[in-house]
């Protein structure tokens, strides 16, 4: 029998997920081992020191680098205001005061260097505080001292083809009827504030700046157009690894560019597990160390079949006759179907390679030969 392995996109009723939350930098961790956390406790924290800005005082001031110090206000480690008065001259006689030179601070912060050598003084900005959140619900199951925690829990997990956004979550609502609805701007209610709003084939610039203005979490659809994805951002995004836009809303597309009706799987996962908390993430990465955008739905004891947890993964012996797939290249990008059979042969494409291929029934019925690198999985 012929086989290929082409890793794809997992769309799972329930498996144990596990996350590792860590900081940029060391600080300090606030939870242990087997503490239950939510979405949205905080695990760990840490300052990120501030920016630093150097002063010409010996400039200003016009006088010698080894009199900086004494001409200095404050000291170093000392805190000021933006716009205080920290190097000031002194006048040969007490009466000219009024004439000695001044340097106010450009921002607020601390003093960090006074060189007597340069007569350049170094400035340091607040530190900036950091907070790492559990972003799913879990218990702790290790502890990474000074950096983080690993999460682990039984939810049902989702991957997208693609998406914008940070980490975010809330209760999932499904805005329309059918897989092949188009998610619209009058779907989005005030009431879907917070929310993770569920759409079909499609949604639109209009739709998600509709969501930013209501508050919304997130977006799923299946399909969104590029040349909107270039004026949501306000840039073409390249070959970039995405998730850390500042947008507002997160939005995962789990097809592709266009209109392309969700997979029915899908989206009837989420329409069964609607009303329940998702945590979602819109970064993605389509080359090396790909990265997928995802939604996590942490699974109750009263939801979760534990003789079949973590039993979902596709058999390493790869693609068989029947596997769901999803077609990643043009033409047919994003299309959904089935392997209807494996052939072994090597088969002549218009660019005149070789290739292995297999043929697929897409959700229109028809047969398409398509080559076996141009297909991935939807892992189940």
């Amino acid at each position: 029998m012929a086989h290929a392995y082409t890793p794809g996109l997992k769309v799972t009723r329930q498996a144990m997920i596990k996350r590792r939350r860590i900081l940029p930098l060391k600080g300090d961790v606030h939870a242990k081992v087997g503490d239950e956390v939510k979405a949205d406790d905080i695990v760990a924290s840490t300052q990120l020191p501030g920016s630093v800005h150097t002063v010409n005082v010996m400039g200003r001031l016009g006088c010698e680098p080894a009199e900086v110090p004494s001409l200095m206000l404050k000291k170093e480690g000392e805190t000021f205001e933006k716009g205080e008065v920290i190097a000031e001259s002194k006048p040969l006689l007490p009466f000219l005061k009024f004439m000695a030179g001044k340097v106010e601070a450009p921002i607020k912060g601390s003093v960090e260097k006074i060189s007597n050598v340069t007569g350049q003084v170094m400035l340091r900005e607040p530190p900036e505080p950091v907070v790492v959140r559990a972003y799913i619900d879990g218990k702790v199951t290790a502890v990474i001292p000074e950096e983080g925690v690993e999460i682990e829990k039984i939810a049902t997990f989702i991957q997208g083809i693609f998406g914008v956004g940070g980490e975010t979550g809330g209760q999932i609502v499904v805005a329309v009827n059918g897989p092949s609805d188009e998610l619209k701007p009058e779907h989005i209610r005030p009431d879907h504030k917070g929310c993770v709003v569920v759409g079909g084939s499609y949604t639109s610039i209009n739709t998600v700046r509709k969501a930013q203005e209501t508050g919304v979490a997130g977006l799923i659809a299946g399909g969104f157009s590029d040349h909107d994805l270039k004026e949501l951002l306000g840039y073409d995004l390249g070959v970039a690894i995405t998730g850390h836009e500042d947008i507002g809303v997160t939005l995962i597309v789990t097809e592709g560019f266009g209109k392309i009706d969700m997979a029915h799987r899908t989206f009837n996962l989420l329409k069964e597990r609607e009303g329940m908390r998702a945590s979602i993430s819109g970064a993605t990465q389509i080359r090396a160390g790909v990265i997928r955008p995802e939604i996590i739905i942490p699974l109750g004891e009263d939801v979760i079949d534990n003789e079949n947890v973590g039993q979902h993964s596709v058999a390493a012996d790869g693609v068989l006759t029947g596997n769901p797939i999803r077609i990643i290249r043009e033409p047919n990008f994003g299309k959904i179907g089935k392997v209807k059979q494996l052939i072994p042969e090597l088969m002549v494409m218009e660019s005149e390679t070789r290739v292995r291929v297999m043929e697929v029934t897409l959700q229109d019925g028809k047969d398409y030969i398509v080559p076996r690198a141009n297909v991935e999985i939807i892992e189940d």
